[in-house]
């Protein structure tokens, strides 16, 4: 096979695996320069989205086409991370767009040549606002990476594709440093769980990232008894809260909780005889607790570990927030 036919094979000629394997090996050398000669560049441009965000500076993501694409991602990804963050159309940036610029942005502009037209027309309003320029492009040598304040290299052996034309594994190495950059930064702000659960307050991701606190039971949904409350009342408010346990409180702090279990293991041993008790002789009075803030999924490990089903949620006085039910929990996942 000549030198030229290996270059641009036929189309289909490569399989789906080998083009997988030409992206994996592009990420492969990404992975060695980052090591390497591109560890003090990237580290410069995480110090210059870190000063960015000590003041009221945001990243502006920019890029035309497939790496246009790319450079949405990666804004989002720094926003959800605890960078704020925006794409800006460089198109469009040029018909009056630019003026969501704000003089102490960092821009984040994406080019595989380096030489995208409309990417090279936001040079001038970037130098003039002062603005630092941080380059994602396969060539150090173009016109973008020798106007960068820090240029990163994306550069790939060749390009997945049949006919080494279409972005395909400069891209994927675009969208791998961008995660790495967006990730690198939270780590040195110190973004927490907390944090991101926090910017992610919707869906399945939401739920598992929640509050105790946010999905607990509390005021009339509590089941409440005083420790002197006769059986029958204990199981009257048991059933009409429905959540298989009373909490036993007086004035408002924790004695002790009632459960469905509690109620059939005392009259299995004693049967009518039980009824005669008080909730404060039947009560369990170390019951398992949680606080508000503490998160979801670790209120439904503790609910798998122990295997019951309510927690009773207090303050740091034993007083009594609210009850967190492991139906309350379905659709959270262990973290």
């Amino acid at each position: 096979m000549s030198q030229s036919s290996q270059r641009n094979p036929e189309p289909g000629s490569v399989g789906p695996a080998g083009l997988v394997r030409t992206e994996a090996a592009a990420l492969e050398a990404l992975a060695s320069r980052l090591e390497g000669p591109m560890a003090e560049p990237f580290d410069r441009a995480v110090e210059l989205i870190l000063l960015c965000g000590q003041g009221n500076g945001r990243v502006v993501v920019t890029g035309m086409g497939k790496s246009g694409i790319i450079a949405q991602k990666i804004a989002a990804t720094l926003s959800s991370t605890g960078s704020p963050a925006l794409f800006l159309h460089p198109a469009e940036a040029v018909h009056g767009d630019l003026g969501v610029l704000l003089t102490g942005d960092v821009v984040v502009a994406l080019s595989a040549s380096g030489e995208t037209e409309e990417i090279l027309r936001l040079l001038a309003t970037l130098k003039r606002k002062g603005d630092a320029l941080v380059s994602f492009t396969c060539n150090l040598n173009s016109t973008l990476a020798e106007a960068s304040d820090v240029a990163l290299n994306c550069g790939v052996e060749r390009e997945a594709c049949g006919l080494n034309l279409a972005p395909t594994a400069s891209t994927t190495t675009m969208l791998a440093l961008g995660d790495a950059l967006a990730i690198a930064v939270s780590l040195r702000k110190g973004f927490r769980v907390e944090d991101f659960a926090e910017l992610h307050p919707g869906g399945k991701l939401g739920k598992r990232l929640a509050k105790v606190g946010d999905l607990m039971h509390s005021g009339e949904a509590v089941p409440v008894v005083a420790p002197t409350t006769p059986m029958t009342d204990v199981i009257y408010e048991m059933s009409s809260k429905k959540l298989g346990i009373a909490t036993v409180q007086d004035k408002g702090k924790l004695c002790g909780v009632i459960s469905d279990g509690d109620l059939r293991r005392l009259l299995e041993r004693e049967g009518g005889a039980a009824l005669s008790r008080t909730a404060g002789e039947a009560m369990n009075a170390h019951p398992r607790t949680i606080a508000a803030s503490e998160l979801a999924a670790t209120a439904l490990a503790i609910l798998e570990e122990r295997k019951i089903t309510s927690l009773i949620v207090i303050d740091g006085n034993q007083i009594v927030e609210g009850v967190v039910h492991l139906h309350d929990l379905w659709g959270v996942e262990l973290i």
